[in-house]
């Protein structure tokens, strides 16, 4: 693959160059596919498992999210088609529950779980007592606002000869 520059030279993305690109441009399409799959999780866990009518998250969550999860995959030996995602919603330090589980491949055997903990914001109370009446009736069930903070921890399955 060739591109030509204004100055008549040509730059070669062939080699690392091109791999490189090609890695990043897959890394891409995984994030984004693993936002959309967290998307959807946490659209079937809103009724199910949180009993709202509306889950408010900010705008660049779920793509940052994926893309710590890839970090975290990514020096897995099975990468990762090797993780099992499980999600909480933390309302309070005392009210976690489990909303959701991800595996990623059920053709692999999972070699490390990642818990992804998501917090209520704490504004969000303030925030619901200011919107209009109206605004509220149409929210069944109540509102619940996702902070932009989250933890994720990791948990080994497997014990490398290295340890």
């Amino acid at each position: 693959m060739k591109i030509k520059v204004e100055k008549k030279e040509e730059l070669s993305l062939t080699g690392t160059a091109f791999r490189g690109l090609k890695e990043e441009m897959v890394a891409g399409t995984c994030e984004v596919a693993l936002a959309r799959r967290l998307e959807t999780e946490l659209r079937a866990a809103k009724s199910a498992q949180l009993s709202c009518g509306e889950v408010l998250l900010p705008a660049n969550l779920l793509p940052r999210i994926a893309s710590q999860v890839l970090s975290l995959a990514e020096v897995e030996p099975c990468g990762l088609r090797g993780c099992t995602l499980y999600i909480d919603f933390a309302a309070s330090d005392a009210d976690v529950r489990r909303i959701a589980e991800i595996k990623c491949d059920n053709n692999t055997v999972s070699t490390f779980e990642l818990t992804l903990t998501l917090k209520q914001d704490p504004r969000s109370s303030s925030w619901h007592n200011i919107l209009p009446q109206f605004l509220k009736n149409l929210t069944k069930g109540g509102t619940i606002m996702i902070s932009h903070e989250f933890d994720i921890t990791k948990k080994k399955l497997y014990r490398s000869y290295l340890e």
